[in-house]
């Protein structure tokens, strides 16, 4: 029996109090999650950032509503007020009339803005939270903490016996147990997390932030030769490797991936004008959230086939006939690969569409990637999680967004984009982005490489007679593998993201629980990761995900960088947990 690489509730990764994945590594762990188990919640030390608020986050809200509260009113925290007016408009659309913004400010350049409402209103104000992506980030919180306290008593004297952290980047201790039972994070336990956090010294000062995001959108623009001397000013730039010219002018950051879609949205309806958008193919959750809850609502095309398309031409011609005179969608919003079931749309023949009734395409390329794929030409905005394996440390959140130059609404989005954009990514945020992406490339082409030689050998194995409890592997070598191909670079992979479909809900919970690797929330990390995907996504509406193809017993897996053989072991004993669960299962039915 394989043990537990990390307990339930630990952050992934270990000692990392800025980890943006937390493990449930049993499948009833996951369900317990989802129905709120005090056994799950009470251990969890952390969890994915727009789903679970920070321990400091919730500490400096704690602090900041015993000042500013009234009657019982909670908070959320936001950079800007802008972000923060947003909230409160969310809110009051909802009928939450009493939500307020107050500005509290500890210097004259640090910030934070509250929303205020009552507590009975938590739920809707934390919709916002989650679908938007713009709350303050755990390294803000930490910030705000670090100098409220130094504000009250003086810092302690430093002693040559051990090296001083960042005061900025210094781990705070956690007020939740950990999963065993034991106390708390211990000194020597802190100072190992701010030391695999921090190591080998390579990042950059916080003063220089600035130079940082300017490499990070040098790197996203596909124009950056040099990427270790980059963000210190050592910048040799070559034409584009996007398929389209453009430069890191083009390339806006955001705090999340899920904040660059829903400002892409937002871009959409503020200069084309307030119409229904089209989801093509099943999305990541909360992108079709975002379609419903925010302008006229969308059409949406789960499955993401060429049929689909058919099913989108109908529509166009019908909308078209009822109002000759205006597009007849404002946008199209698709994946490439799509998350979970690696389904690529064709895109040239949307972009003809596209052309032909004038609405913009969005691509969100966070599973390809654009070493692997070219999606810019055939796109007005692409649109990225820089969480995923552009970063691979699951130890900070970001986001950007790329205009298409060659687009003909390019100068009319750019214009409206100044004019709404704030770099509200918080600095020290950007300088980890910028030291984790420097090896982006060549970290994507091996988890590339992995994630193939397993794939192969799970879909050989699903082949197999007897049946085999795989029915499905997701991977775009095999789902609509003519669009992937089309659109997949010279040397590109097929990136490190695959999901399975089992014969049966025990081979799919065998296979889950047997499986020897990191178990959580997210994916593009270094590191294996995997997740029952439908289970975190959609517990509350399973059967209308199972309609668009994606079943509750599936698996989703991120593979990362290790050792082939190590890889190739921990599969090949998970599936014959899933084939031992399922052969009992079909002998006790015979």
């Amino acid at each position: 029996m394989a043990t537990l690489r990390n307990p339930l509730g630990n952050t992934i990764p270990a000692f990392t109090e800025h980890a943006i994945s937390v493990s449930l590594p049993k499948w009833a762990d996951n369900v317990g999650y989802e129905e709120g188990e005090s056994r799950v919640l009470n251990a969890m030390q952390t969890g994915y950032p727009r789903f679970f608020i920070h321990l400091n986050i919730r500490k400096l809200s704690s602090i900041l509503e015993q000042k500013f509260s009234i009657q019982s009113e909670k908070s959320l925290l936001f950079p800007s007020r802008q972000a923060a007016e947003g909230c409160r408009t969310f809110l009051t659309e909802r009928d939450v009339s009493s939500a307020r913004v107050v500005q509290h400010c500890i210097s004259e350049s640090l910030c934070v803005f509250l929303v205020l409402f009552p507590e009975t209103n938590f739920s809707i104000a934390k919709q916002f939270w989650q679908h938007t992506g713009l709350g303050i980030s755990s390294r803000f919180a930490s910030h705000i903490l670090a100098t409220l306290t130094s504000s009250i008593s003086p810092p302690p004297t430093p002693t040559r016996t051990k090296p001083m952290a960042h005061r900025h980047y210094s781990a705070k201790p956690s007020r939740t147990p950990s999963s065993n039972g034991s106390e708390p994070l211990e000194e020597a336990d802190q100072d190992q997390a701010v030391y695999l956090e921090q190591r080998y010294g390579r990042n950059l000062d916080v003063a220089a932030a600035k130079q940082a995001k300017g490499a990070l959108r040098r790197r996203i623009a596909g124009v950056l030769v040099r990427d270790e001397g980059a963000a210190n000013g050592e910048v040799e730039v070559t034409q584009s490797v996007r398929g389209v010219t453009v430069t890191e002018d083009d390339v806006f950051l955001f705090p999340t991936g899920m904040t660059a879609i829903w400002t892409a949205h937002q871009l959409a309806l503020d200069a084309r004008g307030a119409r229904k958008s089209v989801c093509f193919g099943f999305p990541y959750t909360d992108t079709l959230k975002v379609l419903e809850k925010w302008g006229p609502g969308c059409h949406f095309l789960g499955h993401g086939l060429d049929s689909s398309i058919d099913e989108l031409e109908a529509i166009l011609e019908a909308e078209q006939a009822r109002n000759p005179h205006e597009p007849p969608i404002l946008a199209l919003f698709t994946e490439f690969p799509s998350n979970p079931l690696l389904r690529s749309p064709d895109l040239a023949r949307l972009r003809t569409l596209a052309d032909k009734y004038d609405f913009l395409i969005i691509v969100d390329d966070s599973i390809g990637n654009f070493v692997n794929v070219e999606t810019l030409p055939f796109a007005d905005m692409v649109v990225t999680s820089l969480s995923k394996i552009f970063s691979g440390d699951s130890n900070v959140m970001g986001g950007s967004l790329v205009l298409n130059p060659a687009r003909r609404h390019y100068t009319t989005l750019r214009e409206r984009l100044f004019t709404r954009y704030e770099d509200t990514y918080y600095d020290e945020d950007a300088i980890f982005m910028e030291r984790n992406s420097r090896n982006f490339a060549q970290r994507a082409a091996q988890i590339d490489a992995n994630a193939e030689h397993v794939c192969d050998f799970l879909h050989a194995a699903q082949q197999q007679q007897p049946p085999s409890p795989i029915t499905e592997v997701y991977y775009p070598k095999w789902q609509t593998a003519k669009h992937y191909a089309a659109r997949r670079l010279p040397g590109g992979g097929f990136g490190g993201l695959f999901s399975l479909a089992f014969a049966s809900q025990a081979a799919a919970e065998a296979f889950f629980d047997a499986l020897a690797c990191d178990k959580g929330p997210s994916l593009g990390t270094n590191f294996t990761l995997a997740c029952p995907y439908t289970i975190l996504a959609h517990y509350t509406e399973l059967d209308w995900a199972a309609q668009y193809g994606v079943p509750g017993s599936l698996v989703r897996i991120s593979v990362g960088l290790e050792d082939t053989t190590w890889l190739h072991r921990v599969f090949a004993d998970a599936l014959k947990a899933a084939e031992d669960a399922h052969r009992s299962e079909s002998n006790a039915g015979t």
